[in-house]
């Protein structure tokens, strides 16, 4: 065995289960069974053709060398126009590093600012990669309970009580994942009032931003008074714009945390690929119709897989406000989230999330992706629904 020649910092890392749930669900499909897919969070919709036709564009183009380590100019220019449009938040290009997707803001920003032994509050159940790199880093992981009661938002007065002189970082995520979660305005604005003048930093991980329902616009902390140098702004083009593959994200910060950020995309990707650049530019100033119809859609998808499942017995799903994700309590079935969601794999053919994948406050829920067709989703609630029916007379294994 090898093990004891790698870092021991490795054994600090986490991992995204979505993938591996996806590698099981793959190979049952290699064994003949059908498989519906609510595990991946990832849009089933194709890339806008005028994003996909400016892409090809720019590498006939000759945009296939280096590019500036933070980006084209022309690239972080059309994302500060975006950023002070549509997030009302005054950006200036020099503010803004491009990164090969989103996680990589999540990483440089923690890696930039925690030193062994800060703290850092993140939610709980919260995307599994914050949890990851703070203990990466050696910092301390300090979760906020996201909780059903609350709609799924965190509570002001406990966010209060967890924050120390040792507290360096607070990490938001609005509209949410795994719960689809949204902060309101008052929640912001009393955020923002509490880590004032406390030198606490803010990453606000917004890459779900433009799929909210109701009508609603969440808020940027970076819009609160003297917030805007204190906060983070994670965001990217993979959830709008059905981009996963093209890997492009960015962050905007202050011009001092963007200088040791850019020094970490030298250190480790040189930079992001010059024709993914490109066509982001055309999807932040090209035509808007493709996010429009996917949002549209999904509200569609969320009714019904929510009114689904909550015509199940013992099943309760709270209809989610933003993002494409059901996060049903299952509670009243007296078993693990985990043996839930093998179950639901194993007996209904149905790839789903463990809750607890997101953190030890998801036990008793499971995370269900809609971002698959309307048809696959009716399927995958009946198959539920029969699964779930012969739970009590089953041993799960």
């Amino acid at each position: 065995m090898l093990g004891h020649r790698f870092a021991h910092s490795l054994t600090r890392l986490g991992t995204e289960t979505a993938f591996e749930v996806l590698a099981k669900a793959r190979k049952l499909e290699a064994e003949g069974k059908e498989i519906v897919h609510l595990e991946i969070g990832e849009p089933d919709f194709d890339t806008p053709r005028n994003i996909i036709d400016a892409g090809i564009e720019a590498l006939n183009g000759g945009f296939t060398h280096y590019t500036p380590a933070p980006g084209l100019p022309q690239t972080r220019a059309a994302i500060a126009d975006y950023v002070r449009r549509y997030k009302n938040v005054p950006a200036a290009p020099e503010e803004v590093v491009v990164v090969p997707g989103g996680k990589p803001i999540m990483f440089f920003t923690i890696m930039a600012l925690c030193n062994p032994g800060d703290e850092v509050i993140y939610p709980n159940p919260g995307f599994p990669i914050y949890e990851s790199v703070i203990n990466f880093v050696g910092a301390n992981p300090v979760p906020i309970p996201l909780r059903e009661e609350n709609e799924f938002r965190l509570d002001v007065n406990e966010l209060a009580a967890l924050i120390s002189p040792k507290t360096k970082l607070i990490i938001l995520n609005s509209p949410a994942n795994p719960t689809g979660g949204v902060l309101k305005e008052s929640d912001v604005r009393t955020i923002a009032e509490l880590v004032q003048g406390k030198e606490i930093f803010v990453l606000s991980d917004e890459i779900y931003e433009r799929l909210v329902y109701n009508g609603q616009k969440p808020v940027s902390v970076a819009t609160m008074p003297g917030m805007k140098d204190w906060t983070i702004i994670l965001d990217g083009f993979s959830k709008t714009y059905a981009m996963t593959g093209w890997r492009i994200g960015y962050g905007v910060m202050n011009k001092e945390l963007a200088s040791w950020v850019t020094k970490l995309m030298v250190n480790s990707n040189s930079c992001t690929a010059a024709f993914t650049q490109m066509a982001a530019v055309e999807a932040l100033n090209g035509a808007q119709d493709g996010p429009e119809k996917m949002l549209q859609e999904f509200v569609r998808r969320r009714d019904i897989i929510a009114d689904g499942l909550n015509s199940i017995p013992g099943v309760k799903c709270a209809k989610p406000l933003g993002a494409f994700y059901v996060f049903p309590n299952l509670k009243s079935f007296g078993r693990s989230s985990q043996e839930i969601a093998d179950y639901l794999l194993q007996e209904a053919g149905v790839a789903c999330l463990s809750g607890t994948s997101f953190g030890a406050y998801g036990e008793g829920y499971i995370r269900l992706s809609y971002a698959n067709s309307v048809a696959n989703i009716e399927k995958a609630v009946e198959r539920i629904k029969a699964a779930l029916a012969k739970i009590n007379r089953l041993s799960i294994r």
